[in-house]
């Protein structure tokens, strides 16, 4: 049984962290942590997500006190703000966890992109080193032996989950970069009230073309450039991918479903669509990422879905989790 702690569990992914961790066979919550500052310091978990009342337990206590806990602490999992995790995690490293980090200040090896997209100078150039890049289905050696895992962002998941088996198997062409429209829903914004998580206000947009976050993190693990136009929803959770790319040769249907077959066959948490393309209905709480596809010529454009807080965030984390420490990798998921 591992002791586990999670910091940043009054967000909408830390709840869902918290949700599996609570239903793990080989895990025990001991606390759950929240900001120095946050309103929610001595509320229980269930006043926040009502959903799980008389289910989960546990109050929200504040950072500061981790030095009270007095057992032994196997992994931490942060669902932090950026800069946050950047902070705290050479913190736990000193207390010999294994760290789970939903944030993106170690997702990328690239320092400098952490002042260009992310607002802060990176201090921890050795840690840096040493994390692995939590992409579940790909990663998985890397996984097993990591001290830190670095959990992909919820665009970048989808995206390169869609895109790497083809890639892999040189059928893309080199002089026409994917070209990625995403949609997401709100709850991708976080859990604090803004103007720009207010449903009275959000309309279906893009945002950040050419800026977003996720694009340096997605070219830097693919290894091929791409175009990649964010949109903002109107719906709570999910995200809806089609990319449009141009293969080397004419391929049939049945081509492209063989490729995907070959890498994602015994890969639970992947769903091939064969007649059929995905949706945002079709995942929503669920763990799955979502791939279907259609070819007109040489063109092949991708359709991807999944759950942003699941597969996107806490469903991938607790996955990693799973690999880390041996378990079916779908323990607690499904």
């Amino acid at each position: 049984m591992l002791n586990v702690l999670i910091v940043g569990a009054s967000g909408y992914s830390g709840a869902e962290l918290v949700n599996y961790i609570n239903r793990h066979k080989f895990a025990k919550i001991i606390k759950i942590f929240v900001s120095k500052d946050s309103i929610n310091i001595g509320k229980l978990f269930s006043n926040l997500h009502p959903e799980y009342t008389n289910i989960i337990n546990l109050s929200f206590e504040s950072i500061e006190n981790f030095s009270l806990v007095k057992e032994h602490i196997d992994v931490v999992f942060l669902a932090t703000d950026h800069k946050v995790s950047h902070n705290l995690v050479p913190f736990f490293i000193k207390h010999n966890c294994v760290i789970i980090d939903l944030s993106g200040a170690y997702r990328m090896s690239n320092i400098d992109v952490y002042l260009e997209y992310y607002g802060f100078i990176h201090q921890y150039k050795n840690i840096l080193r040493k994390s692995v890049y939590g992409l579940a289905e790909w990663n998985k050696e890397k996984i097993q032996e990591a001290k830190i895992i670095a959990v992909p962002g919820c665009y970048a998941t989808c995206i390169q989950l869609a895109l790497k088996p083809l890639i892999e198997s040189s059928v893309l062409s080199k002089s026409y970069p994917p070209v990625i429209n995403a949609i997401s829903g709100v709850s991708g914004a976080g859990k604090n009230p803004n103007i720009h998580n207010s449903f009275c206000e959000v309309s279906l947009s893009p945002y950040n073309i050419f800026t977003h976050r996720h694009t340096p993190e997605i070219i830097e693990h693919l290894g091929v450039p791409v175009i990649f136009i964010p949109h903002l929803g109107s719906f709570s959770r999910g995200i809806i991918a089609t990319i449009t790319c141009k293969l080397k040769t004419n391929l049939k249907l049945s081509d492209i479903y063989d490729i995907y077959n070959t890498f994602y066959k015994e890969k639970r948490l992947i769903r091939i669509y064969r007649n059929t393309l995905p949706s945002i209905k079709g995942i929503v709480k669920l763990p799955f990422c979502d791939i279907g596809f259609t070819i007109d010529n040489k063109y092949l454009v991708i359709v991807t879905a999944e759950d942003n807080l699941l597969k996107g965030a806490a469903a991938q984390a607790i996955q990693c989790f799973n690999i880390r420490f041996g378990f079916s990798e779908i323990e607690s998921i499904i």
